[in-house]
Order: structure tokens, then C-alpha cells, then sequence
């Protein structure tokens, strides 16, 4: 989602250039996927861990500007503000997992979502009943995405300025979900996306809530497009997230079905 961006990013970015961080990016490792697409990510454990507990798993999805291989630009602007999540859990003395993946291009297919996820259970003591996904522009057309294509694996999802598709979204009623967008959003319009199959956060939201489902919204009425350092700094986002927890048995990453294919509900009964 590039279309008139540059200006509100660079407006976003400036925002945080002197603010004081619990965490600095130098403080992420770095990591690429082990299967054949490679997907670089940073990965960092929050302090605090005890008698060898499972950690929840924090995935933050980029958008479009950066995109790219270098495994660095996806943390710009402190992740566009999404590593306050992390500094919030180290000010709280709460262990966690936060990763950071990368695409080349502005789309995110679930299946990178999804090796990235795979391959952090293998690094990390991942508790996989509590795997969250975040994500801003394209992030969060990707957070639902994912949602979508594994709705039985995903603890909660946080998108924002984001557009999805009606179609789906049924699949996803009892996922919980706190979703974030600017009424006045200049690229993904709150209620049109862009004008095509997709639509913004806020005809999602009313979709969903006919269908019964009770997603958390934030509509900032003089936002514009890049609202998420705003939105990730509200105060009891972190603690309600890791509220959310899988109440059914978690998936197995190493066996995904295929996507689409099993509700939130899952193989397992009532979510």
C-alpha cells in the first residue's frame, strides 16, 4: 500500500526519532527461515522467563516500504511502533517473544507467515497456544490473511490500516481481534480499501459483529493512514493480548492443513 505514503511515513518515523527505547533494534537477532524460501526475521526474549515456562509468541508484519532482504528495514521507526509491545513487557518484567519477519514484496503470503512461525518454534520456548500476529498497511491485510487461511492457530489477531476480504471473514468470527484504523486514512480508505474485492477495517468490523463476533475497534477520528504509534502505545493493548490464549489443542506447524480448509473451530470442536 504505497499510494501516497511517503510523506505520512516520513511524518510516522519522525515521530519516535527521539523517544528513549527499552530496546534497540541491535538488540534483535538475526535469523532466516531454514526451509527453501530463506524468510530473514528478527527475534528477540524479553527477561523474566521462569522454571522453563512457554513463552507467548508476538509476530509483527510490515508494510509495503519495507519490504526488501536486508533483514533491518522491517524494525524501522521502531518497528513502526510495534516494539513498544516489547518495551511495555521488559518495563513489566513479562517474558515474551517478539519476531519481526520480511518479504520482498509487498504481499504476505500466509505460507511465509507461517514458515517464519514454524521455524521460531524451533528456535524459541514458544507456548503454541499463544501465537499472536500484528501487522500495519499490507501487515494487516496479512494478519488477515493468515487469520483466515489458519484460524484454529492464531491466538488473536492485532491488524492495522488494513483491508480484507467479506469473504472469509466468517471463518474468523470467534477469533479475538483488536483492530486499528484512521477514520481519514489517505491510502487504504477505512470503508472502500481500495475500491476493489477488499474493504477497510471498518466495513470489516461491521461484518463481522452481524455475524456475531465481538472484535475490539480503535477509530481515530482525525487519523490518517500510519496511526499504529499511536495505536500500539495504548495502554492495556499488551495485557489484553496476552490474555488471548487458544482453548482448543495448537496447531502442529510442521503439518498445516491446507489453507482455508479448517475453521476456528478447527478438527478440535468448539473454539
Amino acid at each position: 500500500m504505497k499510494r501516497n505514503l511517503h510523506r505520512w511515513l516520513m511524518l510516522a518515523l519522525a515521530s519516535v526519532c527521539t523517544q528513549v527505547f527499552a530496546v534497540e533494534d541491535a538488540d534483535l537477532g538475526k535469523y532466516w527461515t531454514s526451509d527453501a524460501t530463506r524468510v530473514p526475521y528478527r527475534a528477540i526474549i524479553t527477561p523474566g522467563r521462569e522454571h522453563n515456562e512457554l513463552l507467548p509468541l508476538i509476530v509483527f508484519l510490515h508494510g509495503a516500504w519495507q519490504d526488501g532482504d536486508d533483514n533491518e528495514d522491517q524494525l524501522a521507526g521502531h518497528g513502526n511502533g510495534s516494539m513498544e509491545l516489547v518495551d511495555d513487557a521488559m518495563d513489566g518484567d513479562i517474558p515474551l517473544v517478539y519476531i519481526a519477519p520480511q518479504v520482498e514484496d509487498e504481499y504476505w503470503p500466509p505460507e511465509r507467515v507461517a514458515a517464519v512461525v514454524r521455524d521460531a518454534l524451533a528456535h524459541f520456548p514458544i507456548d503454541p497456544k499463544r501465537i499472536y500476529l500484528t501487522g500495519i498497511s499490507d501487515g494487516g491485510t496479512g494478519v488477515w490473511d493468515a487469520l483466515k487461511a489458519w484460524p484454529a492457530c492464531f491466538a488473536a489477531g492485532i491488524p492495522m490500516s488494513g483491508m480484507t476480504e467479506i469473504a472469509g471473514l466468517a471463518s474468523i468470527r470467534d477469533v479475538p481481534q483488536w483492530i486499528f484504523h484512521g477514520a481519514k486514512d489517505n491510502d487504504t480508505n477505512i470503508e472502500t480499501g481500495y475500491d476493489g474485492a477488499m474493504v477497510g477495517s471498518r466495513a470489516v468490523v461491521r461484518a463481522l459483529r452481524a455475524m456475531g463476533s465481538k472484535p475490539h475497534y480503535s477509530e481515530y477520528p482525525e487519523g490518517m493512514h500510519p496511526i499504529w504509534q499511536q495505536a500500539y502505545a495504548t495502554d492495556e493493548l499488551l495485557q489484553w493480548l496476552l490474555d488471548q490464549r487458544l482453548r482448543t489443542p495448537p496447531c502442529d506447524f510442521e503439518h498445516l492443513p491446507a489453507p482455508g480448509s479448517l475453521d476456528a473451530a478447527g478438527a478440535y470442536g468448539k473454539r
